[in-house]
């Protein structure tokens, strides 16, 4: 049996995303959008609509996307995007993870949480916050994991399959590494 087939963890490499894997990234999180209510976009995106959203990640910065590869190709991505647009905002990022199906409680979200995070260490970054749909057991383990602490639910927020969710947020600061600047 392989690990995929035995629940055991799969070893993964976690890189920086590259736009080759935008297709992909768009096939994992299209999967969301039909077939649950973990996101609220309601209709499936082709890659090409999905450019603009690209587009704000880089390689240094506060705003990153990193890829979980197998033998299998990419697995799932995790990144950190602007909060709320108001400058005084900047230092408090927003993060975001999706793995594929199959890759659902393979450690993979936990190596690119890890990634992630030490990347984010050395930014101008304070504050990392996150949102999920309840209920979420998986999202809320990770989170926990990581040290994200409960703030509030927003109630009836979204809707979606013909009913309304509630959304879960989360905050934690963000372990630095080096001075911290304060612009």
């Amino acid at each position: 049996m392989s690990g995929r087939d035995s629940g055991e963890p799969r070893p993964c490499v976690v890189r920086p995303a590259r736009r080759s894997d935008l297709e992909r990234l768009t096939e994992i999180y299209n999967h969301y959008v039909t077939e649950t209510a973990v996101t609220f976009d309601t209709a499936p995106f082709r890659a090409r609509d999905r450019i603009a959203w690209w587009r704000q990640f880089g390689t240094s910065g506060r705003h990153r996307l990193f890829v979980a590869e197998t033998s299998d190709g990419v697995v799932g991505y995790a990144g950190s995007t602007r909060f709320r647009p108001k400058p005084a905002y900047d230092p408090t990022v927003e993060t975001t993870i999706y793995c594929a199906p199959g890759a659902v409680g393979r450690g993979v979200g936990t190596s690119l949480y890890e990634r992630l995070f030490r990347s984010l260490a050395a930014e101008d970054v304070t504050t990392l916050v996150a949102g999920y749909t309840l209920p979420n057991p998986a999202s809320a383990a990770l989170h926990a994991r990581f040290g994200f602490r409960p703030v509030g639910v927003f109630p009836r927020v979204g809707r979606k399959f013909g009913r309304y969710w509630d959304v879960q947020w989360l905050s934690r600061p963000l372990a630095r590494r080096g001075p911290r600047r304060i612009p």
